[in-house]
C-alpha cells in the first residue's frame, strides 16, 4: 500500500543516530564545514536540521564536485555534499529502507542492509554450478546510469509506495539542487544526488521498478530453460541456460531501458557464451567480470569442471599503482609506520579478495607489494639501495600478512 506518513519518524533522537552513521572522515561540502563543526553543539543543530526540514524551509545545498582519477587518464566526477546534508539524506533513506526492504527482490544485492558483494558474488556462482552444463551470460552496464536516471519515472515510482509530502519535498529539492564546478552552478535535470546517501536507495527503487520486477514478472515466465538474475547497484548478470533465451532477451532490453531514459553501454554490454567446457581450452568460451572478479571455467583438484574467480586485471592493476604512489609518498615515514599501514592495506585487500581459487592472484599482489616497499625504500637517500638480502633480514623484523582465503565457498557450503 501507499505510505503517507512516514516524517514524524525522523525526530531528535533518529537524527542523532544518522549523525553516528554517517562518516566523519570525509571533504566538507560548499560550506566548508567539518563533521567536527557540526558536533561541536549538536544538540542545538539536529534540532534545527529537524525543524527546517520538517517546515519545508530546509534548502539542499548544490553539491561540489570534484573529479579522481579513474584509469587510463580518465576521471571520475563525484559529488560532496555538506555534512548537514549528509546528516539528513541518512535519516530519509533510513526510512525508505524501512519501507522498501520488503519489497526488494532477493536478486538485489547492492546497499542493502545485511547484504554485500560477496553474498551477490555466491550467488551468482551457485546458479552457474546448479546449470549442469554452464549457460550464456549476459553483462549489463547501464550507461551513466547514476547521471541518466529520469526524475519523472522515479517520481512515478515513489508514488507507488511513498507519498509522504515532507520527505517527497526532501527528495524533489536534493534531485534540483545542482551542481557547483570550479565556482559555476548547473542545474540538475536528471540523474541522483551525486555523491548523496539517498542516492543508493534511489537508485534500488529505480531499477527494482525498470529491471528487477520486469525480468522476474515478464521474462522469466517466458523463457524456455532456465535463467536468474544477480544485481548489484547498476551492475546486472543475467544468466541463462538456453542461448536462444538470451538473446531474445538482448535483443529487447535495450527497449526495455530506453523505455526509461535509460541506455546499455554499447561496448561494455555483451552475451558471452559460458558452457562447461569439454576440453583443457574452448576456444569459444569466454569469461566475464563481476564486481572486482574475472569469472571462469577451471579444474578442480578432483579433476571436475568449477567456476572459478580471481582478482580482475583491471582492479589488480589500479591496486598496485595505488601501493606504488602511496610507498613513493611516504617513503620518508619510519619504516615501522610504514609497515603498519602496509599490513593495514595487505588485511584490507586480502579480506575482499580472498575468495575461493584466487590465492595465486593474492600472493602475486602479496610480491608486489614487497617489491614496490623494497624500491621505494631504496630511494630514501642516495646511498640507500637495500639488496634482497638486506630485505629479507628487514622482513623478519617487519612481516606482512600472508596471503588467505577469506570467503570460502566449501566453508559456506557446508553450513547449508
Amino acid at each position: 500500500m501507499v505510505i503517507k506518513t512516514l516524517a514524524h519518524h525522523i525526530d531528535d533522537t533518529f537524527l542523532a543516530e544518522a549523525f553516528r552513521l554517517t562518516r566523519k572522515d570525509g571533504a566538507p561540502g560548499i560550506d566548508g564545514k567539518t563533521a567536527k563543526d557540526f558536533e561541536a553543539d549538536l544538540r542545538a543543530n539536529l534540532s534545527d536540521l529537524r525543524e527546517r526540514f520538517k517546515s519545508g524551509t530546509y534548502r539542499a545545498p548544490p553539491v561540489r564536485r570534484v573529479h579522481i582519477p579513474k584509469g587510463k587518464g580518465k576521471t571520475r566526477p563525484i559529488g560532496i555534499p555538506t555534512f548537514e546534508d549528509k546528516v539528513l539524506q541518512r535519516a530519509v533513506a533510513m526510512v525508505l529502507n524501512a519501507v522498501y526492504e520488503q519489497d526488494f527482490l532477493d536478486c538485489s544485492y547492492g546497499f542493502r542492509p545485511g547484504r554485500s558483494a560477496h553474498q551477490a558474488l555466491e550467488a551468482l556462482w551457485r546458479g552457474i554450478m546448479d546449470m549442469r552444463g554452464g549457460g550464456w551470460v549476459l553483462e549489463v552496464d547501464i550507461k551513466g546510469f547514476f547521471d541518466a536516471l529520469d526524475h519523472s519515472h522515479l517520481r512515478s515510482f515513489l508514488d507507488l509506495r511513498v507519498c509522504d509530502g515532507v520527505i517527497r519535498r526532501t527528495i524533489n529539492k536534493w534531485l534540483k539542487a545542482g551542481i557547483l564546478e570550479e565556482g559555476k552552478w548547473y542545474k540538475a535535470t536528471s540523474g541522483s544526488p551525486q555523491g548523496g546517501v539517498v542516492s543508493p536507495i534511489l537508485a534500488n527503487v529505480y531499477l527494482h521498478e525498470v529491471l528487477d520486477k520486469w525480468f522476474t514478472q515478464s521474462v522469466q515466465p517466458r523463457m524456455k530453460g532456465q535463467s536468474f538474475l544477480i544485481r548489484y547497484a547498476d551492475d546486472a548478470t543475467l544468466v541463462f541456460s538456453e542461448e536462444s533465451d538470451a538473446r531474445r532477451v538482448m535483443d529487447v532490453l535495450g527497449k526495455r531501458l530506453g523505455k526509461f531514459g535509460l541506455e546499455p553501454h554499447p561496448e561494455k554490454t555483451r552475451l558471452i557464451r559460458f558452457l562447461k567446457p569439454h576440453q583443457a581450452k574452448d576456444p569459444e568460451n569466454g569469461t566475464f567480470d563481476l564486481l572486482g572478479f574475472t569469472h571462469y571455467w577451471g579444474r578442480s583438484r578432483r579433476g571436475k569442471w568449477v567456476v572459478k574467480r580471481k582478482t580482475a586485471k583491471s582492479r589488480f592493476a589500479r591496486g598496485f599503482s595505488a601501493i606504488w604512489s602511496w610507498c613513493s609518498r611516504v617513503r620518508h615515514w619510519r619504516i615501522q609506520d610504514q609497515w603498519k599501514a602496509l599490513r593495514r592495506k595487505l588485511s584490507g585487500h586480502f579480506a575482499y579478495y580472498g575468495i575461493t581459487h584466487n590465492y595465486a592472484a593474492l600472493d602475486r599482489f602479496r610480491e608486489t607489494v614487497l617489491r614496490a616497499w623494497r624500491y621505494w625504500l631504496g630511494r630514501r637517500s642516495q646511498k640507500g639501495y637495500i639488496t634482497w638480502k638486506r630485505f629479507a633480514a628487514l622482513q623478519q623484523r617487519y612481516p606482512l600478512p600472508k596471503a588467505r582465503i577469506v570467503h570460502s565457498v566449501l566453508r559456506n557450503m557446508a553450513k547449508l
